[in-house]
């Protein structure tokens, strides 16, 4: 008696396989566009930062309680380059003391910062 055995997986085998990965995936994925929102959200928030002390630099050494951003931005100016994380828009105006809001964070989310 002569046995055969072939080498190999069964169809229930690659089944399984294939709604294992599809599981593990489907709890991936959320989590890593939650870490990307809040890496996007901290991005921001850091460009407002930096806005918000180059407005106050500007303040103080011309006088002004309000200024515009291209005064601020640029390579001979207080910020070399304001990089866009998420097609944000910032504001084109900064005044002395007023919260600086960037709206339209990959299109959905906004980000405020008190200076």
């Amino acid at each position: 008696m002569k046995s055969t055995r072939r080498a190999g997986f069964t169809l229930v085998e690659i089944m399984i396989v294939v709604v294992i990965v599809g599981l593990l995936a489907a709890m991936a994925i959320p989590a890593f566009q939650k870490v990307r929102a809040s890496s996007q959200d901290k991005a921001v928030l850091n460009n407002a930062r930096q806005l918000a002390a180059a407005a106050e630099q500007f303040y103080l050494e011309n006088g002004a309680s309000t200024v515009a951003e291209a005064d601020l931005t640029g390579v001979s100016n207080y910020v070399r380059a304001r990089n866009t994380v998420a097609n944000e828009a910032y504001p084109p105006f900064y005044t002395q003391g007023v919260t600086i809001t960037i709206t339209g964070i990959a299109g959905a989310r906004t980000v405020t910062y008190a200076p």
